[in-house]
């Protein structure tokens, strides 16, 4: 990673938190899912006009050319033909419909970034008409705004220069929204090349407005190589225009992140959904009996190591685990009341464990997936203690245990407390005994910090200081 690529990161982590991103997603997203470009697209119609399509940079003036000589209809059937087969969504939208963001625009007529959200379990209110843009679904997780239409209503997408020339007056409500949207949010640019005649009037409108007050917005370009073009000479002149780009989307302020390939961009994501997803924090564990320590002392340090986290801005879920939770989300709670001003909704995850399912399997089954809803919301799990009164006698708690699995297949970061003994020290020792299967070898200082959680302490207290170093290493990760 880049410096530039790394405070990218950090801004745009920033922006998640306060829930202030959008994403304007162009052809180059799709594209990547198989779907063709613009100029693939028009291909076959140029070819009957006799266009070298390969010579033409007014990609939509090709297409008012092929309007005129034939209609508006076989344009359409050209869109269903290459658009409206299925395509699944790529790792990049899988990411992006993860993060917490609730607007997208696109120019795009396809229907990934839809899927992708839906295939998460959220609400999706999808707009490409004015009417749309007068109703609203209920209990909405995201809104999509295609502002060039929809595949499923190709007569009408915005193609042509006759398209791009009505598109002020007859679409006029996206413009307004999306300056709106400009003004308010932070966008990150993911596939486009800022060709497009629409985007440039609206954010021209923008700075008009704003000036030097706009917001900052970003987006990501694939830096020139040699590899990508025929001869030396066409590789200056890209280089030359993609600067000059680059220049010019700053009077915007936007601003540009320069990457080697297209699978950084998929790398950046991944690292800001990492970065994300570690400030939530799982806690598993369970205690009937609490030896190495005593009780009160077991309970004060889960208080105390509660309100530290949620001052270090962390987030915290929980099962309330049996003689763990309770303390653990009292000193979470007492955190937020003093330190973020009493919104707890925003810093907890609380999820007691439904009791009373009289069915043993049905009760197994319920339980596994709420297993998987709790810790798939956080990055990082911590595992304490673990034991439980079963028959009339203490034993390890196969709870943690499944935890632990689920954790691990879900890709969060695990602390595996090994001096709380019992099933945490179980974990510690087999995840001490495989390093290289659990963390990153080349990281020295998180496996000797983990190391040290299987170390004895007088008093639980003295692992406050450990476990939030193993959380900071694992949180630069």
């Amino acid at each position: 990673m880049t410096k530039e690529q790394e405070l990218f990161i950090q801004r745009f982590l920033s922006e998640l938190e306060e829930d202030n991103v959008a994403i304007f997603a162009g052809a180059g997203l799709s594209s990547s899912a198989g779907y063709v470009n613009w100029r693939e697209l028009l291909r076959p119609l140029a070819n009957e006009l006799s266009l070298d399509i390969d010579e033409e940079q007014d990609l939509v003036g090709v297409a008012q050319f092929y309007l005129n000589e034939n209609g508006r209809n076989r344009i359409s059937q050209q869109l269903m033909d290459e658009i409206a087969t299925a395509k699944q969504p790529t790792e990049n939208h899988e990411i992006l419909s993860r993060l917490p963001i609730k607007t997208y625009w696109t120019t795009n007529y396809d229907k990934l970034i839809e899927k992708s959200l839906e295939s998460v379990g959220k609400i999706v209110d999808v707009k490409y008409t004015n009417n749309h843009l007068a109703t609203t679904k209920r209990k909405r997780d995201s809104i999509v705004y295609k502002m060039h239409g929809d595949i499923d209503h190709p007569d009408i997408a915005v193609l042509t220069k006759d398209d791009y020339e009505k598109y002020p007056l007859k679409m006029k409500p996206y413009i307004t929204a999306l300056s709106g949207d400009l003004v308010s949010k932070t966008f990150l640019f993911v596939g486009f090349s800022f060709t497009d005649p629409n985007l440039d009037y609206i954010m021209s409108r923008v700075k008009a407005y704003f000036e030097e007050h706009q917001r900052q917005h970003y987006c990501i370009f694939k830096q020139c190589s040699k590899t990508d073009f025929e001869n030396s000479q066409l590789y200056e002149n890209a280089k030359i225009k993609q600067a000059l780009l680059i220049k010019d989307l700053s009077r915007f302020q936007i601003k540009t992140i320069l990457v080697e390939n297209y699978s950084d961009i998929t790398e950046i994501l991944r690292r800001v959904e990492r970065a994300y997803r570690r400030r939530t924090i799982f806690l598993s564990g369970s205690a009937h009996e609490f030896t190495p320590f005593n009780q009160v002392d077991v309970e004060s340090f889960l208080c105390r190591l509660g309100k530290v986290l949620i001052e270090r801005n962390c987030k915290i879920s929980s099962g309330i685990g049996l003689g763990i939770g309770n303390a653990f989300i009292t000193g979470a709670i007492q955190g937020v009341y003093a330190h973020h001003n009493g919104y707890i909704n925003d810093y907890l995850i609380m999820r007691p464990f439904p009791q009373h399912i009289e069915d043993k399997q049905l009760r197994d089954e319920t339980w596994r997936k709420y297993r998987y809803e709790v810790i798939g919301s956080a990055g990082i799990a911590i595992f304490f203690m673990g034991n439980k009164f079963e028959d009339g006698d203490i034993v390890l708690a196969d709870g943690v245990r499944k935890e632990f699995d689920i954790a691990r297949e879900l890709g969060l970061a695990l602390i595996p407390v090994g001096s709380s003994g019992h099933m945490a020290k179980e974990l510690w020792i087999e995840v001490m005994a495989n390093v290289s299967q659990y963390y990153d070898e080349s990281n020295t200082s998180l496996i000797e910090a983990i190391n040290d959680l299987g170390a004895d302490v007088e008093k639980p207290e003295q692992l406050i200081s450990k476990i939030v170093n193993v959380i900071d290493l694992m949180s630069k990760e």
